[in-house]
């Protein structure tokens, strides 16, 4: 009977898993105002990313990962978010159920969840993410840990994704423009029991509560790793924020709150995922980044040439280029890593690189776009500059305008002929406001219908809404140049240095050297005190042996270094990144991952060879010529971490073993080109004659680069040998003149 009985049970376990589909509560609003002033006007989940709204990619994610029902939270801008979801077709999607709750009240995720359990529509486990989140992972094995978590212990109540990517040790931020984060896990369980984003770290240490080591045998800490906001939850947590109204923010509150709490003992685990790909838009770095994700395919199936969520597939060209029907002069240049939309016109003499044009655009002649996202609809005249950019619909640029690195021109700005906005300005159509709460967008949004349509604006004076832009606004204004419209916001106090943090252009070289100026003084001080543990490392008793883990730990962090590496060179070759700023990347990798100048030459040398390998040729003689080429134009940054023999060994090293395993297509030009490392002085004689040497003893199948290589070398000694004798010779002749 008791066996029966336990058969039975899983039966209707089974039974009720089948009957609850797969729900998620999508938030269709941050909470934020990272993205003002084009916030202003628009919800940040319709902004397009690479010409699709963000809401897109999340959406046509959860559809191919199984959820059956999705309720989207509406808030600012709620109208505009609806209306998107009506004329895509999202509502009518076969086995995908997308339903809205719009509310004009809720002015953060806590709000939201709270109004979402008075609804009572949510009958099991749920996903909760945002609509500015972009994946390709399989949900199936998350949900599985989660699920038997639970009837274990019925006290786990949530499972974050989790991503490893280091942070730099220089700017204390990841590459998506997020503040370093660190993390306490439990190892064998996968407990979470620390989390924080907000760390001092002029004090250079973490403080953990005792208790955490007195309860746990062992702890892992990371600053090496990534918050997905994709969390899987049990119907508790939406009780758990109607019971704690203190509970607003998702991370800052509610984890954090559940982490101190001893009294209800609620848990939350973690789940690492490793070759998926899971990020958020949080700041305009990180949409410059994940833009770039998906462009190299990373996000894929969710790439442009791929259509989804009625998206308009392009036609994926050479060099990640990916163009639409589009009419373009013959003598203009379409850049590696660029996508152009349907219906653009290009003119001649003019460059476009490293950048997204929208939907409709008319660019003009002899124009330089780089790193730059142009919305739909732009007009660009004739003899214009673009640096990393964002340029909204409706723009229109007059001839001979310049944009300075991290501008952004929000909707239907005018900018005056020959004017030059500076670097990191922010220009609208609405004066900016003087609050400064993200429930303001919820008052723009009440008057605001149609999408990208400035409706209304803020009168500084008394800061009354008006839905009509003024008499004022509509006029051209001194502050764009002749000709332009528009208001330049101005920088608040003390977010100087969070504009060049999270914009879109890359960190300027004197702000990198600042950092790295304090990273390097802090870490002197820090030295100095033998208590301070390392910031990211597993805390066990002494009596268990991790050597085996310590060295399981090392392979991994070598190969992601490598990685890191090579994404590094690889921006800096398709963005012209000038080599001073890729070696102070470089040194900021090397920090963090606690690496030798000779690692470090030896990543950099294989980025360089698979970037010549991945050029087009058709002979080993082109194959030589474009590492030749690599080799001639990025000397500095290989010669940077050559100061010594022993690391010009190891980029010999790293090239035998690329030839007998990674890539064999070198093998025949081995000697050629170590010729040539030779000849731009780059690789010294010391260096090769030091490698044969040490190779005299090894077996014939270890010798085969040496064999290869045995002319070169031949020369080398005979040439030393000769210099020797010379050098006697002279000292001989001058003996005897005494």
């Amino acid at each position: 009977m008791g066996a029966q009985r336990k058969g039975a049970t899983r039966a209707e376990d089974s039974d009720e898993l089948a009957r609850v589909p797969l729900q998620a509560i999508l938030l269709a609003d941050s909470f934020a105002t990272k993205f003002r002033p084009i916030t202003l006007e628009r919800p940040k989940v319709l902004l397009p990313l690479v010409n699709v709204p963000m809401i897109s990619y999340t959406l046509a994610w959860l559809e191919s990962a199984g959820v059956e029902e999705v309720i989207v939270f509406c808030c600012a801008h709620s109208k505009q978010v609806i209306s998107y979801l009506e004329s895509s077709g999202w509502f009518s999607q076969p086995n995908f159920s997308v339903t809205t709750i719009e509310s004009h009240n809720s002015v953060s995720a806590g709000d939201a969840l709270r109004l979402i359990y008075e609804r009572n529509v949510i009958q099991g486990d749920f996903i909760l993410i945002s609509g500015d989140t972009v994946s390709n992972m399989s949900l199936t094995q998350v949900l599985q840990e989660h699920r038997e978590r639970k009837k274990k212990d019925p006290n786990a109540v949530m499972t974050m994704v989790i991503k490893r990517s280091k942070s730099s040790p220089i700017t204390r931020q990841s590459r998506l423009g997020t503040d370093e984060l660190f993390m306490a896990i439990d190892p064998n369980s996968k407990q979470l029991l620390y989390y924080e984003d907000k760390a001092d770290y002029s004090k250079g240490v973490i403080c953990l509560d005792k208790l955490l080591l007195t309860d746990n045998s062992s702890i892992s800490l990371h600053n090496d790793t990534q918050d997905c906001y994709i969390d899987i939850c049990s119907p508790e947590v939406l009780s758990l924020f109607t019971d704690n109204f203190d509970y607003q923010h998702l991370r800052r509150h509610f984890v954090k709150g559940l982490l101190v709490d001893d009294i209800m003992g609620y848990k939350i685990f973690t789940h690492e995922i490793h070759s998926s790909y899971a990020a958020r838009i949080d700041n305009f770095r990180s949409y410059d980044t994940i833009s770039k994700d998906i462009i190299q395919r990373w996000t894929y199936p969710f790439v442009p040439d791929v259509k989804f969520g009625g998206n308009s597939a392009t036609k994926l060209e050479r060099q990640g280029m990916y163009r639409a029907s589009v009419v373009q002069s013959r003598s203009a240049e379409i850049g590696p890593f660029t996508v152009i939309g349907i219906g653009t016109k290009i003119g001649s003499n003019t460059k476009i690189s490293n950048s997204v044009v929208g939907e409709g655009c008319t660019i003009g002649s002899n124009i330089s776009i780089e790193g730059s996202y142009l919305w739909n609809n732009v007009t660009i005249e004739d003899d214009c500059k673009l640096m990393h950019a964002i340029v909204c619909d409706g723009v229109v640029m007059k001839s001979g305008t310049v944009l300075e690195p991290g501008v952004v021109l929000s909707f239907k700005v005018v900018i005056g002929h020959q004017f030059v906005v500076p670097s990191y300005s922010k220009v609208s159509l609405h004066e900016q406001p003087i609050k400064q709460d993200s429930d303001e967008e919820l008052e723009y949004a009440d008057n605001s219908s149609g999408i990208g349509e400035p409706s209304c604006t803020v009168d500084k004076s008394n800061g009354v809404m008006s839905s009509q832009l003024s008499e004022e606004q509509s006029q051209p204004t001194d502050e764009l140049g002749t000709g332009g419209v528009g208001y330049v916001w101005s920088i608040c106090e003390g977010s100087h240095e969070e504009e060049w943090r999270h914009s879109i252009a890359p960190i300027p070289a004197d702000k990198l050297a600042e950092a790295m100026q304090t990273t390097e003084d802090d870490l002197e001080l820090i030295t100095q005190d033998g208590s301070v543990l390392p910031a990211s490392g597993e805390l066990k008793p002494d009596c268990i042996d991790s050597d085996d883990d310590d060295n399981e730990d090392s392979r991994d962090d070598s190969i992601d270094f490598e990685k890191e590496v090579e994404a590094t060179f690889l921006r800096a070759v398709h963005e012209n990144i000038k080599e001073d700023n890729v070696i102070l990347e470089v040194n900021s990798l090397r920090l963090s991952y606690n690496k030798l100048f000779a690692e470090c030459a030896g990543a950099i040398f294989y980025s360089m060879m698979k970037l010549a390998l991945e050029t087009p040729h058709t002979s080993a003689s082109e194959l030589c010529n474009n590492a030749v080429s690599i080799i001639t134009k990025w000397k500095k940054l290989l010669k940077s971490y050559l100061n010594d023999i022993d690391e010009q060994i190891e980029v010999i090293l790293t090239f035998e073993e690329m030839c007998l395993e990674s890539a064999k297509e070198f093998f025949p030009v081995f000697a050629k080109i170590l010729w040539h490392l030779y000849d731009k002085d780059i690789i010294h004689e010391e260096a090769v004659l030091k490698w044969d040497d040490e190779k005299k003893d090894a077996d014939d199948s270890d010798k085969v680069f040496v064999k290869q290589s045995e002319k070169f070398i031949q020369w080398l000694r005979e040439a030393s040998e000769e210099e020797e004798e010379e050098e006697g010779g002279g000292e001989e002749e001058e003996g005897n003149q005494e």
